[in-house]
C-alpha cells in the first residue's frame, strides 16, 4: 500500500527527509547536518553542491533503517533553501562551489542596459537600483571572473534544480522555487518573454536554465540510479512543490490575506497569500506561492534569527556549556535570558539590518544598537535581538497592509524561532495581534506534503488537504500593557532609526567600502 509521502526539506543549516501521512502527521524523520561554510574571501559563502545530494542519500537511508517501508512511499517531492546557484557541466556534475544566498560578492561597473529599456530606467530613475541588482547577481560575477565555468555550464540551477535533476536525471525545476537573480516573471510564473530586460541585464541563455512545471505537477520519476543510491523505489513520482518560505506559509495553513505568517528562520519574513499580484516595496516581488496562481507578498529581514546563532556564538557560552551537560541545544536556555529582562529592554533598541537590501533599507544598510547604559547586560542584548526583528516584521506588516487594503489580524510564526515562548509573546505584544504557532514545527516539509498529497489525490483539492493536514498549537494572545509600551518605542523610536542613520551608513560604506 503507497499511502506515505517523503517530503525532502534542504534548508541552509541542514537537510530533512519526513515521511508524512495523509493527515499531516511525521512517521519518520531523519536529519543530516551540513558542514561549516567554506570563505575563500570575507563575505563569500560557498558550499560543495554533493554535500546537498549526499545528505540526502544518508538521510532517505536513515528512514528505512528505522523501519519506515520504502515501498509505502507514493510520491516524493522536495523544497529548499531558496537563491543558492549550482553550475553543471554536460554529465551533470558541479563546475564549483555553490554561491549560496548568504553569499555577499559583488559584480561593479556594469555598463548601462541601454536601447529602450535603458532609456525607460533613466526616466524612472530607477538606474541604480537596476545597477544593484546587477551587483548582487552571481551570474555576472561568474561571467567576469570565471569565464571557464562560465563557457563550461551546460545549466544553471538552483538547489531545488539540482536535487530534482539527481532524482529524476532530468533537468526540470517547480516554478515555484525560482526564487533568486534569475530572468523569472513573477506575475507569469514562468521564465521571462525573450525581450525582457533581465536577459540582458543577468546575461543568461535560457538554453542552461531547466524546464519550469508549476507546483502540483509531476517533474518526473526516481530514476535507476537515484532508486539505488537512496532506497526510494524506481519509478516513484517526483512532484514539484515549491521554496521553503513558500511552503512554510501552506504548512502554516495561513493562506487567507488577513492572516500574517511570519518564519522565524536564518532570513525572518512575513507573508501574506494573495490571487492577484501584488509588490509590497517596489521592484521587489511577490514570490510565487506554493499552490499554483497564487503569489506570496513578502518582505525580508536578511539574516535574522541568524542573529540568535550569532549571539550564542559570541556570547552564549554559559548556556552552550548548560546546555552541552543537558543534552539540549543552547538555543532552549535563552529563553530564560528574555524573561529576565522587562519588555523593551530598558531602553535599548536595535535595527536588525546586519545585511544590506535592495530598497528600504538600501545597499547602505547596517545593523544599530542604541540606547547602552550601564544597567544594560547580555540579557538585555538578547531580548533586544527579538524586538528588534520583530519591529522589523511589523514594519513590514505597515507596508503589505497599505499595498492590500487589506489589514492583517492575526499572525502564524513557524521556523526555529516560534519554539521560544518568549520570542512568540514579544511578538504578540509588538504586533499587538492574537499570535498563533503550527502544531507541527516542520512546516516546510509539511506544506511541500501538502502539496503532493493533492497531486496524488489523497485529497481533492488543497482547501482539503489544508484542513485535514494542518493544525494550529499554542495561541499568545497579547498584553495590552506590554503593547502600549512597544507601540510608542516602535513608532517614536524605532521608525525614526533608520532615516536618521542613513547618511552616516552611507558615509561608511565610502570610507571602508563596506558592505
Amino acid at each position: 500500500m503507497k499511502d506515505l509521502i517523503l517530503a525532502i526539506d534542504n534548508g541552509t543549516q541542514s537537510l530533512r527527509a519526513l515521511v508524512f501521512d495523509q493527515n499531516g502527521a511525521i512517521c519518520a524523520k531523519e536529519q543530516v547536518y551540513f558542514t561549516e561554510f567554506d570563505s575563500p574571501q570575507p563575505g563569500w559563502v560557498e558550499q560543495d553542491p554533493n554535500m546537498f545530494w549526499d545528505a540526502l542519500i544518508q538521510a532517505c537511508q536513515g528512514l528505512w533503517e528505522s523501519s519506515v517501508d520504502p515501498q509505502r512511499i507514493a510520491g516524493v517531492t522536495v523544497t529548499t533553501q531558496r537563491a543558492t546557484v549550482i553550475n553543471v557541466d554536460a554529465s551533470g556534475q558541479p563546475l564549483r562551489p555553490t554561491i549560496s544566498w548568504m553569499d555577499q560578492r559583488k559584480t561593479d561597473h556594469q555598463p548601462d542596459l541601454g536601447g529602450v529599456w535603458g532609456t525607460l530606467f533613466r526616466v524612472l530613475g530607477l538606474q541604480s537600483t537596476i545597477r544593484y541588482f546587477q551587483s548582487e547577481a552571481e551570474s555576472l560575477w561568474l561571467r567576469r571572473n570565471q569565464e571557464t565555468v562560465w563557457r563550461n555550464t551546460h545549466k544553471y540551477l538552483l538547489v531545488s534544480g539540482f536535487l530534482n535533476y539527481k532524482l529524476t536525471g532530468e533537468y526540470i525545476d517547480s516554478s515555484g522555487s525560482q526564487v533568486g537573480y534569475l530572468p523569472f516573471n513573477y506575475r507569469q510564473q514562468n521564465w521571462a518573454s525573450p525581450r525582457d530586460w533581465k536577459w540582458k541585464a543577468l546575461a543568461i541563455s535560457p538554453n542552461i536554465l531547466p524546464e519550469l512545471r508549476p507546483p502540483g505537477d509531476t517533474l518526473g520519476t526516481v530514476s535507476k540510479t537515484a532508486a539505488q543510491k537512496t532506497g526510494i523505489p524506481k519509478g516513484t513520482p517526483v512532484i514539484a512543490s515549491a521554496a521553503d518560505k513558500a511552503c512554510e506559509v501552506l504548512g502554516s495553513g495561513g493562506l487567507l490575506p488577513h492572516t500574517g505568517c511570519l518564519s522565524y528562520g536564518t532570513t525572518a519574513t512575513i507573508n501574506v497569500t494573495h490571487t492577484k499580484y501584488l509588490e509590497a516595496i517596489p521592484l521587489l516581488p511577490a514570490y510565487p506561492s506554493a499552490i499554483p496562481g497564487h503569489y506570496n507578498m513578502e518582505v525580508q529581514i536578511f539574516r535574522g534569527y541568524w542573529m540568535v546563532s550569532w549571539f550564542r556564538d559570541q556570547f552564549g557560552f554559559p548556556e552552550s556549556r548548560e546546555a552541552k551537560r543537558k543534552g539540549v541545544a543552547p538555543e532552549s536556555l535563552f529563553d530564560d535570558l528574555v524573561n529576565q529582562v522587562p519588555p523593551g529592554s530598558m531602553g535599548l533598541m536595535l535595527q536588525p539590518y546586519w545585511s544590506p537590501g535592495l530598497r528600504k533599507p538600501g545597499p547602505e544598510a547596517k545593523g544599530a544598537i542604541i540606547g547602552f547604559g550601564d544597567v544594560h547586560t547580555r540579557a538585555h542584548l538578547y531580548r533586544a535581538i527579538l524586538e528588534g526583528l520583530a519591529y522589523a516584521l511589523k514594519e513590514g506588516q505597515e507596508r503589505i497592509e497599505r499595498k492590500t487594503k487589506q489589514p492583517i489580524n492575526e499572525l502564524i510564526v513557524s521556523g526555529g524561532g516560534s519554539q521560544s515562548c518568549a520570542a512568540m509573546q514579544l511578538t504578540a505584544d509588538i504586533f499587538n495581534l492574537p499570535t498563533w504557532r503550527p502544531k507541527l514545527y516542520e512546516t516546510s516539509g509539511l506544506g511541500a506534503a501538502i502539496v503532493a498529497a493533492v497531486n496524488l489525490g489523497f485529497h481533492p483539492d488543497f482547501p482539503s488537504a489544508i484542513q485535514a493536514m494542518c493544525q494550529r498549537g499554542d495561541l499568545f494572545e497579547p498584553n495590552p500593557i506590554h503593547a502600549k509600551l512597544y507601540r510608542d518605542l516602535y513608532r517614536d523610536v524605532y521608525r525614526k532609526m533608520y532615516p536618521r542613520m542613513q547618511p552616516l551608513y552611507a558615509r561608511i560604506r565610502e570610507i571602508t567600502g563596506y558592505p
